[in-house]
């Protein structure tokens, strides 16, 4: 089955982990696996963007055992063989700061074991390394995974980042390059695999559509990351 739980971290704000976070898990779900998503950035809150229901219980909440998993778990519904379930962050900003202490951080890292058991994959959208939950998120997964813009800031974090998840005792097994195609992208050499941009504003996940240029790339890095093979196919190339 591979690798069970794969944590997506960003080397910087903005690198596009929530988005290859849920176009992995839709790729994965397409192949007929079932996929949690779970979201370590309290602060954005990104993930709360693609659940398509009213949000009542989020990983939060879970956290401050104020919910259960599953009262946090929203089906997303991609009409695809598999199944894929984000646990969103959305709450205000005191449940945020209680969700963040070290205590409550350890309810994060038994809410990913619980993850692990229900479903073939867990992935975890984590901001830069900073905050106590993302350090529980890290150190919870199988595999990390550290996510850069194409960008020349991007670029420049990228040792910092790599630094201080070794500084914890996690390191990156892989960098993952975002956004490759766009106008302005620069080469970042120390990427393992990249994945482009593909539709800037998508209704429903690009790797849903064989036919994008995401798609394959998408499939071709979660099949590294994740010890699997898919039997997934691409009219452009990719996967066979």
């Amino acid at each position: 089955m591979g690798v069970s739980t794969l944590a997506f971290v960003g080397a910087t704000g903005g690198a596009g982990t929530t988005r290859l976070a849920v176009e992995t898990a839709a790729t994965l779900a397409r192949d007929g696996r079932s996929v949690a998503v779970l979201d370590a950035a309290f602060a954005t809150q990104g993930l709360a963007t693609r659940v398509p229901a009213q949000i009542r219980g989020d990983l939060t909440a879970v956290a401050t055992g104020e919910a259960s998993l599953a009262e946090a778990t929203y089906d997303a519904d991609f009409g695809v063989p598999g199944q894929v379930a984000l646990c969103p962050a959305h709450a205000p900003f005191e449940r945020i700061a209680r969700a963040k202490t070290s205590e409550h951080a350890q309810a994060f890292e038994r809410a990913v074991a619980e993850a692990a058991g229900q479903y073939d994959h867990v992935l975890l959208d984590v901001p830069p390394v900073a905050a106590n939950q993302a350090l529980a998120a890290v150190d919870a997964a199988q595999r990390r995974a550290l996510v850069v813009p194409a960008t020349a800031r991007g670029r420049d974090l990228l040792p910092q980042q790599r630094g201080r998840l070794r500084d914890v005792d996690a390191p990156a097994d892989a960098v993952v390059a975002t956004r490759t195609d766009a106008a302005e992208a620069v080469a970042v050499e120390d990427a393992d695999h990249t994945v482009p941009a593909g539709d800037p504003n998508p209704t429903s996940p690009s790797a849903l559509d064989p036919e994008s240029t995401l798609a394959p790339a998408v499939a071709d890095t979660t099949e590294a990351l994740l010890d699997v093979e898919l039997g997934l196919s691409f009219d452009s190339g990719g996967l066979l």
